[in-house]
């Protein structure tokens, strides 16, 4: 079996969406020497705004899911923009919001489903350095959002 980012995504049982649009004034995806800047992706379930609020209506699983979902969205934007995911040397830095209550301190864990996903498909490439952050709230009421820094 070759070992290609697609090859090992396919072994998982996915298959990356077609990249999205921006959803107001921004591109999805910026290069500026050997890095590509992702901007920030919402979750999304049935094509629609994965809406929810840690610690309110929704647990750090769903959450988890959520942020899991994300990181196909964010390959997704990689293979478009770069025509392959084998360019990518690199997953540096992940940085990721959870709609949460004051309350709610597991944002670490929900992005664990982004984090994870990422070293399944790129291996040693896709170890990266990461934020979590909760927030009062993410645009159209996602329960998640994650931005991604790589080196190509």
């Amino acid at each position: 079996m070759s070992n290609t980012y697609l090859d090992r995504l396919k072994s998982l049982g996915i298959e990356l969406p077609p990249a999205g649009p921006p959803a107001a004034a921004y591109v999805m995806a910026a290069t500026s020497g050997n890095t590509v800047f992702l901007s920030g992706h919402i979750a999304k379930k049935d094509g629609k705004p994965w809406v929810g609020k840690l610690g309110k209506n929704m647990d750090t699983e769903a959450g988890k899911a959520a942020a899991r979902s994300i990181a196909i969205d964010l390959m997704s934007t990689l293979q478009n923009h770069l025509g392959s995911l084998d360019k990518v040397k690199r997953i540096t830095k992940v940085m990721g919001l959870v709609n949460s209550t004051d309350q709610y301190t597991e944002q670490h864990l929900v992005i664990n489903g982004c984090s994870e996903l990422l070293f399944e498909v790129f291996g040693d490439a896709g170890k990266h350095a990461r934020s979590a952050f909760g927030v009062a709230q993410i645009p159209l009421g996602a329960c998640v959002e994650i931005e991604l820094i790589a080196e190509i």
